[in-house]
């Protein structure tokens, strides 16, 4: 019989057939050849990495095993169709909601937003520098001819606008008119202003013609200005004003300026005038001053002008109580000696108080004090500290501003502005205006070596007015800047009853003109009303840590869970990605790496030589003792499952009741 054949044929041991599923029983089937199958991964079986088979498989577990609440009934529902829908619903809509407050919370924390502190300290304070000007431009020697001319050609100008004498000696100076010198350059101009529209066809009434007649001072359809043309004339405008007194101070300015550049640099130190000319007393803290308090500079505008405690002294003052008796007092001479009437219409002095490294701009921060007046002037003391970065466009000491210091000073916005406009003048004009300071190889202008500087200054005043020039964008703010809040009384000073004895006082110690009596003289007390400062510091509004709690907040009030479960959702991603990788993955490699199918793949594997195939094809043994067979002589190949259709089964053996699962031997009858 054919099981007989098989026995006689088959003289080796018996081999064992290993169980395809965990649980199952090894049986010897007798001396019969079993092709054995490879072994299947049981339970007890555990790769180091392993990823659920299926969408379903995972979000089943995520929902069994997660703590975040609502989502077991994902699950416990499955059987109510309508709950699990709804709780699934109600689940991201929460879900989206959470992540919609999260949205706002990182749109606030992203937009940087500060908060505002203020603190009141109450310590000893620096005194801040005080600086003051004489309101009288000097008249220096070396220009001196170059004024007087200029005087003489104004008043000459006014009489031939307005037919108005200035001086009692101008008719000899008419007379004497073949004796001045060439004309200036731009001269002052009276230009018609045009009728509107409506008007041109309008006659005159006889009145009017009788007024023509005389000197046309009051009349409305005239301007005065003076004409400024670039290099070339090719481009030229007037500047204009609708006032006299405006327009003849701005001109006699604009040539005093451009006189007073032709000053070599040492001029204006050479010329310097001592203290006591125009301070009578001086006292700190009930203390008298010296020269050691106070510093010299020439403003072209201001005059003389004088620095006190500023940060070239030796040390500086301390005000350690507040009260007019523990500040600074000055007594001050307003004479109008020498004064340039055209230029200078005020009398008195100029005061601006401003920290020890700033400049003083007595254009922007001063004011004037009057004469025959005690000013009493209060401080406090404010600090703002800003926040920069993200916080805020501030800069720490102006060296990521695109822009030059031309100061020796710290950077503020008002020097960098300062700067700015004179950078654009030295650029666009080729020279720099005597108003700011100038760069060592950098001429100031003077229409004698640059005859269009006029038209281009003008030209950039107002351009620099519309922002055109871009040096308030270019000029951002400092992130510590200390402002002093100043509050001025008055009061007349001296009285009627002590007047007598003060000037008489005066003239014998300061030599001051007892006939000038009340208009030359002024007083001025500085000093803190109270030695508390306050303090506006910006701090974050939003740090991380408020963001964190912010988010917990958010991520417990909807889901009620805490880190771990952002975890678990940070896991859930992950194996969504990696699941969708693999589906894609095998189905790639079936579709472009896998054998053929059907009878073709039936015919590759059964003519695949059997040293070729993989290891796991191989039959192997209960025992790890018993070696494996040497599958060079044996006649039988097994396959891996599932079983191609060429393979038929097995015919079953004498005494089997049931069906074998084993396939037949290749080759056999």
């Amino acid at each position: 019989m054919k099981g007989d054949k098989l026995k006689e044929q088959d003289p080796g041991p018996p081999q064992p057939i290993q169980g395809l599923v965990k649980g199952d029983k090894r049986e010897e089937q007798g001396l019969d050849p079993e092709p054995a199958v490879p072994p299947q991964p049981t339970e007890e079986e555990e790769a180091l990495i392993e990823f659920h088979r299926s969408y379903r498989e995972l979000f089943q577990f995520f929902c069994n095993n997660t703590t975040i609440h609502g989502a077991i009934r994902l699950v416990c529902s499955k059987h109510n169709r309508m709950k699990t829908a709804f709780w699934a619903v109600l689940w991201l809509c929460t879900f989206g909601m959470m992540y919609w407050q999260f949205a706002l919370l990182f749109e606030e924390y992203f937009s940087y937003p500060v908060s505002l502190n203020i603190n009141l300290n109450s310590d000893k304070l620096v005194f801040p520098a005080v600086t003051i000007c004489t309101l009288n431009p000097y008249r220096y020697a070396e220009i001196k001819g170059d004024l007087e001319e200029l005087d003489r050609i104004t008043e000459q100008t006014l009489f031939d606008l307005y037919k108005y004498n200035s001086s009692n000696t101008l008719l000899t100076r008419v007379r004497g008119r073949r004796d001045l010198r060439e004309p200036l350059p731009y001269p002052l101009q009276r230009l018609p202003v045009p009728d509107p529209p409506h008007k041109a066809h309008e006659t005159r009434s006889s009145a009017s013609s009788m007024r023509d007649n005389n000197p046309q001072v009051d009349r409305k359809d005239w301007r005065i200005g003076f004409q400024l043309c670039n290099q070339n004339k090719s481009d030229c405008f007037y500047q204009t004003y609708s006032s006299g007194v405006d327009a003849v101070r701005e001109w006699y300015r604009f040539h005093y300026i451009n006189i007073l550049s032709r000053l070599s640099g040492t001029s204006l130190s050479l010329e310097e005038e001592a203290l006591g000319n125009f301070i009578f007393t001086c006292r700190f803290n009930q203390a008298p001053c010296n020269q050691a308090n106070y510093s010299h500079f020439h403003h072209p505008m201001y005059g003389n002008c004088y620095t006190f405690n500023n940060k070239n002294n030796s040390y500086l003052w301390m005000s350690s109580m507040p009260g007019v008796n523990n500040g600074l007092s000055l007594t001050l001479r307003t004479e109008q000696i020498d004064y340039i009437p055209l230029l200078s219409t005020v009398t008195g002095a100029r005061v601006m108080v401003h920290g020890q490294d700033e400049p003083a701009f007595m254009d922007d921060g001063g004011f004037n004090l009057r004469p025959g007046v005690e000013t009493s002037i209060s401080m406090r003391k404010e600090a703002l500290d800003r926040l920069g970065g993200n916080y805020g466009d501030c800069t720490e000491n102006g060296s990521d501003v695109p822009v030059k210091n031309l100061h020796p000073s710290k950077y503020t916005q008002q020097v960098c502005i300062h700067s700015c406009f004179q950078e654009k003048m030295i650029e666009k004009c080729g020279c720099a205006c005597i108003l700011y300071p100038k760069p060592k190889d950098v001429e100031f202008c003077d229409y004698r070596k640059h005859s269009s500087w006029g038209y281009c200054y003008y030209k950039l005043q107002g351009a620099f007015s519309l922002d055109s020039l871009g040096c308030f964008s270019k000029c951002r703010k400092p992130c510590s800047v200390t402002n002093y809040k100043l509050s001025a009384g008055y009061s007349r000073w001296p009285s009627v009853t002590s007047q007598e004895w003060i000037f008489q006082m005066l003239s014998r110690q300061n030599n001051y003109t007892i006939n000038n009596k009340r208009n030359g003289v002024a007083k001025l007390n500085i000093f803190f009303k109270e030695l508390n400062y306050k303090t506006n510091s910006e701090s974050p509004s939003v740090t991380m840590v408020t963001l964190l709690s912010n988010l917990g907040s958010q991520w417990s009030l909807w889901f009620g869970s805490s880190v771990l479960s952002v975890v678990e959702m940070a896991e859930l991603i992950f194996d969504l990605l990696v699941i969708t990788f693999l589906m894609l993955l095998r189905r790639f490699r079936s579709r472009y790496w896998s054998p053929g199918r059907g009878a073709r793949g039936t015919r590759e594997v059964a003519s695949t030589p059997a040293s070729s195939l993989p290891s796991h094809f191989y039959p192997r043994p209960t025992s790890p003792s018993l070696p494996l067979p040497d599958p060079a002589p044996s006649l039988a190949l097994t396959a891996p499952p599932p079983a191609y259709a060429t393979l038929g089964p097995c015919p079953l053996p004498l005494g089997s009741s049931g069906p074998s699962s084993s396939a037949c031997a290749l080759g056999e009858p």
